[in-house]
């Protein structure tokens, strides 16, 4: 019936799938690993070339870090599942810049008794740019 529909010849209707089926599938295979890790309390799920932002931390810009709390670990084909770490994987990240937040105005009032209060924070923070998620 597709081939009615499609007006194709017997033999080109019952052939292997294509060449865009194969490269869409090769290229699922080859997709690089992610993790999911936790640093400062937080969890991230991390690939190569994604850029986080996450609490300050104590190393220079351009230092490399080693994020060792790797909670899962898959591919496109397999999956790793930590409990609670998946001890064979680790995550390589740069630390790129380190600044700051947005101001956060914090106003404190009390009516009818001339009692008001404004601070304001500025949280102080690191980008990461992973550069690798792998096994041993």
């Amino acid at each position: 019936m597709l081939r009615a529909l499609l007006r194709l010849p017997a033999a080109v209707a019952a052939a292997a799938p294509t060449a865009a089926v194969r490269a869409a599938a090769t290229q699922a295979e080859q997709r690089p690993m992610f993790a999911v890790v936790q640093l400062s309390g937080k969890q991230f799920k991390v690939q190569p070339d994604d850029v986080i932002v996450t609490n300050r931390l104590l190393c220079d810009v351009g230092e490399q870090v080693r994020l060792n709390k790797v909670l899962l670990a898959a591919t496109a084909s397999e999956t790793h599942i930590g409990t609670p770490l998946v001890p064979s994987a680790y995550v390589t990240a740069t630390a790129i810049e380190h600044t700051k937040t947005e101001k956060v105005q914090v106003f404190k009032k009390k009516r009818r008794k001339g009692y008001a209060v404004r601070q304001g924070h500025r949280q102080d923070i690191t980008l990461l740019r992973i550069n690798e998620v792998a096994m041993h």
